[in-house]
């Protein structure tokens, strides 16, 4: 007797699916079934043909894949892009960034920012990001009206911010956002502490057991340049992630940003502790921060991802772009030009970014009953042609202008390059509108 047809909310047909785990992998002329959200079949297309669909997408010169996890950013910074750029790290947050965002952030800013960051990040792949800043809960509407999945990490610093007058405060209102989102099924709070430099040990004491409390992670700027390791030396006697480990914090819970710096005994610290690095090469080369191991860290069994950092210090929220420098860049450091080859560059921003941040059973993966987070890149343009291996010519030789179709959880959030949830028109107007009240009033 035959098996009935398996029955799916839409089927995609597409030239090349690359699920990217199993890793290496590209189907092709196979579809890619999802209902409720979640993908229930994935198989060649003549068996895909056969279920009974109620929408049916021919996507051909069109490789799929998961949506690509942007795992570092400060979303509403897109106010601030070419505020103040070509400075070292400390001049442009000391005398520009932190002056400016003093003045102008507050849950109008927030809201307007992040807008622009979503709508950004989905036209540029992006179906989860990671946002740390201030007035999360805000950021967080935005999210759940957008469609779009991320990680909020609650800001965290010894001093006053916008939006929490005090570190307890802060550590407060996570606590009671982590409790009011705990069941969202596209949104994860976690906890932000900026860097060591900004907190101390007594809030990092608080954050580890609050963190450990709520099986929360917690997300850091941690060795970002060559001088904060070298004050935490001279200052503490001990090199930053060293501290981090004495005081508990490390783990695979525990997402450490930039990493630049990395000796012999942090890298053990880093796979002893199972403790994910979050690589943002664009931003680091721009201010001159330095560079992460990728390949060293990759070879020793660590999870690195890959974030765009703020559009105020990198400046685009561009993952696969970013991706592409990853590579690159990594070639470069390891004077090796095998290491992070294409289909480990993508995995990086896909699934080791669900790893980070602990939704790798959720997303990151065209698998069975995973959450239907994917992307259609069109290679049909005569930049991509001819197209000996799709994932090559993915990282290689595609910018996010290819980037045709998107959906998080089932639900498309972009069609044929149009946001269908966000107005592009009116966010523009909105952004330009910040633009000339911000330069009237600061230096840049």
């Amino acid at each position: 007797m035959p098996k009935p047809a398996i029955a799916l909310d839409l089927l995609l047909l597409p030239t090349w699916l690359v699920p990217v785990e199993p890793a290496g992998v590209v189907l092709k002329e196979h579809g890619l079934g999802i209902r409720d959200g979640r993908i229930v079949f994935i198989g060649p297309r003549a068996e895909a043909l056969k279920c009974n669909a109620a929408e049916v997408r021919e996507l051909p010169d069109v490789l799929l894949s998961p949506g690509l996890i942007n795992a570092h950013g400060h979303a509403a910074m897109t106010l601030f892009r070419g505020l103040a750029d070509d400075l070292p790290l400390m001049t442009w947050l000391e005398n520009h960034i932190w002056p400016a965002e003093g003045k102008w952030v507050d849950e109008d800013f927030v809201r307007d920012g992040t807008d622009l960051a979503i709508a950004e990040q989905i036209k540029g792949g992006i179906t989860c990001f990671s946002d740390m800043y201030f007035f999360p809960k805000v950021a967080s509407e935005r999210v759940h009206n957008s469609g779009i999945r991320a990680q909020i990490a609650i800001p965290i610093l010894d001093f006053p911010i916008p939006g929490a007058a005090s570190a307890d405060e802060a550590i407060r209102q996570g606590v009671e956002l982590f409790g009011d989102l705990k069941h969202h099924e596209r949104i994860k709070i976690t906890f932000g502490p900026h860097a060591p430099y900004t907190v101390g040990d007594e809030n990092l004491e608080k954050i580890r057991v609050i963190a450990e409390e709520l099986d929360a992670s917690i997300h850091m700027h941690v060795h970002e340049t060559a001088f904060e390791v070298q004050q935490a030396v001279e200052q503490r006697g001990e090199r930053p992630l060293a501290r981090l480990g004495r005081l508990g914090l490390l783990g695979p819970r525990f997402q450490a940003v930039h990493m630049t710096q990395i000796s012999d005994d942090d890298l053990a610290l880093l796979v002893e502790s199972n403790t994910s690095v979050i690589h943002c090469p664009e931003s680091n080369l721009k201010l001159a921060s330095g560079f992460c191991p990728v390949e060293r860290l990759w070879q020793a069994g660590v999870n690195v991802a890959v974030g765009t950092d703020g559009a105020a210090s990198n400046n685009d929220l561009d993952l696969l772009g970013e991706t592409r420098t990853a590579a690159l860049l990594a070639k470069a450091v390891a004077g090796s030009a095998t290491a992070l080859d294409a289909h480990r560059a993508l995995r990086m921003a896909t699934l080791n970014g669900a790893r980070a941040l602990g939704i790798e059973a959720e997303t990151g993966s065209l698998e069975l009953g995973k959450a239907a987070d994917i992307v259609a890149f069109d290679l049909s343009g005569l930049a991509q042609q001819p197209v000996y291996d799709p994932v090559s010519q993915l990282i290689y030789a595609t910018g996010r202008d290819c980037v045709k179709h998107l959906w998080v959880a089932g639900k498309q959030l972009l069609d044929d390059r149009r946001l269908t949830r966000l107005d592009e028109q009116q966010l523009g107007e909105t952004a330009r509108t910040w633009g000339r009240r911000i330069s009237g009033h600061t230096e840049s």
